[in-house]
């Protein structure tokens, strides 16, 4: 198990450190780091109203770009001079949680049964929560529906089932040139995830809900071998690709389908034939499923204000709240709030990427979750260009991600 506690701090993280002690002199100061450009929109009158409802405690906030953010509440918090409250990748969540970094953040029935299926499991592990989700995404498939018609086929039809994906995108690339379906191979961590919605739409699972790995199953090998089939029938290349990487290949019509999040919806080409359903289903599947990928705010310990950061955290993500900071950020609601049937009748794009929570399973959480992320994508691709045999390579990487759990 990686310790973080023992990673070495450079001349500008001790910079950083020095600037904190500062903040953190003040005991009723609620440091809060957020990942981006600028604070969240609505953020500031959330913030200003719960202190005001918090009398004696002053949130400052950070906005750190997306690249350094998580890094940055890392180092602080291994460095004995944590942040009160950050924005972290959930998958995040267990390694801090091993070097003793974060403190879990309590749940009540009522609160996690106030979110979709699956999604408190995003943030739980050892039967406690460590995170408050506060950003949430799934994918679906759009589809091209001029070059589904040049192909002959209906253009209101996306496929169903994965025979379906393979056999309209092999019509497509035979009857028009172009690729029928986008495949990510890249060494990116949208590899691992792109792969895990064949899991999740085939009922199969990586971690079973007692922590034992179940990686080498039947329906993650059938999930792996129908990866490596779709080659055939996507572009050129697909370890060169990351889905957002995609993205252009299908607003150009230079793919036929892709798997995307909602935000695509916005950036698709104005004279673009377009539609989205949910993702195709496996053999074993039992409907439409996704991967559901969380980010959360995690109270990192030592600050002295961890009851008032939990506190914050669970206002910031309220039911109200988090719906408002959903809509403003096109990102999938994290709970069925009455304003979400609206949102879905007055842009029904919206559905699909509904309709996979159900089936959908979280994205495992790991000790050492980069060397899971590493071995997962080393499978994929080594499948992909044809260097290794799916039931081979699937079984002896669960044997590796066992010394990562």
């Amino acid at each position: 198990m990686p310790d973080l506690k023992k990673l070495s701090l450079g001349v500008a993280t001790l910079a950083l450190l020095a600037s904190a002690s500062v903040a953190s002199a003040e005991d009723k100061v609620v440091s809060m780091i957020q990942c981006g450009d600028e604070l969240a929109e609505g953020y500031d009158g959330f913030i200003a109203e719960w202190e005001k409802n918090n009398p004696g405690y002053k949130v400052e906030t950070e906005v750190v770009g997306w690249g350094q953010c998580q890094d940055k509440a890392t180092n602080l918090a291994v460095a004995g001079t944590p942040i009160a409250l950050a924005y972290m990748g959930s998958r995040t969540l267990k390694q801090l949680s091993e070097n003793g970094l974060i403190v879990p953040i309590p749940m009540s029935e009522e609160e996690k049964a106030s979110y979709y299926p699956h999604i408190v499991d995003t943030v739980t592990f050892d039967g406690a929560q460590w995170g408050v989700p506060v950003a949430f995404s799934t994918k679906a498939l759009y589809w091209n529906k001029d070059l589904f018609e040049q192909a002959g086929l209906d253009p209101e039809t996306p496929p169903k089932t994965w025979q379906e994906l393979y056999d309209m995108a092999a019509t497509i690339k035979e009857k028009t040139g172009t690729p029928g379906f986008g495949l990510t191979a890249k060494s990116f961590d949208n590899t691992m995830h792109q792969y895990l919605h064949w899991v999740y739409t085939n009922n199969g699972q990586v971690i079973d809900a007692d922590g034992n790995i179940v990686l080498d199953s039947p329906q993650n090998l059938e999930a792996l071998e129908w990866y490596g089939k779709m080659v055939d029938v996507s572009e050129e290349g697909p370890t060169a690709y990351e889905q957002d990487e995609l993205t252009p290949l299908f607003n150009d019509a230079q793919v036929a389908m892709i798997e995307q999040g909602p935000w695509v919806r916005n950036r698709v080409n104005d004279d673009l034939n377009w539609g989205v359903a949910p993702l195709p289903v496996g053999p074993q599947g039992k409907g439409p499923g996704t991967l559901l990928i969380t980010d959360s705010m995690a109270v990192f310990d030592g600050s002295g204000v961890e009851e008032q950061a939990i506190s914050l955290a669970k206002w910031l993500t309220n039911p109200d709240n988090q719906f408002y900071y959903e809509k403003t950020h096109g990102l999938t609601p994290l709970r069925p709030v009455a304003g979400v049937q609206e949102m879905v009748e007055e842009d029904p794009t919206w559905a699909p990427f509904l309709d996979g929570i159900e089936f959908g399973g979280p994205e495992p959480l790991f000790t050492d979750y980069q060397a899971f992320q590493n071995a997962m994508v080393d499978m994929v691709q080594s499948v992909v260009i044809g260097s290794a045999e799916p039931a081979e390579i699937l079984s002896s990487t669960a044997a590796e991600i066992e010394e990562y759990k």
